[in-house]
């Protein structure tokens, strides 16, 4: 039952898919086949009225406060970096011993003709 379901659920979702294709290539060719549209006049641009003069607002900021001079000096001096701790050492890791006598060989798959021709009546 589930594999007819779902064979009719794609089914309908090809066939929408389709359709709506249709519709748009409908849609394109009679686009294209329009006659020439006339010329679209150039509208004229608009003008901005100049912006009114305001003498309350100042023309240069003032100076901000210098904060740099009262921040701490940092010191100078040269302190050598403690040194790094050494490392332990690790041992290493070494792969067992292959054995003396070879692997045996793989039996080989028979060979399945993967295309056949249908049996004729």
């Amino acid at each position: 039952m589930l594999p007819s379901n779902t064979c009719s659920i794609l089914f309908v979702i090809i066939a929408l898919s389709s359709l709506s294709s249709i519709t748009t290539s409908h849609a394109a060719r009679g686009l294209l086949q329009l006659p020439s549209l006339p010329k679209i006049p150039s509208l004229p641009q608009p003008t901005m009225p100049q912006l009114p003069k305001i003498p309350n607002l100042p023309t240069a900021l003032p100076p901000l406060p210098s904060t740099i001079a009262s921040l701490p000096t940092l010191p100078t001096t040269n302190t050598p970096l403690p040194s790094l701790p050494t490392l332990p050492s690790v041992p290493k890791m070494t792969l067992p011993p292959l054995p003396a006598n070879p692997l045996p060989n793989m039996p080989s798959l028979p060979n399945i003709p993967t295309l056949s021709p249908p049996p004729s009546n």
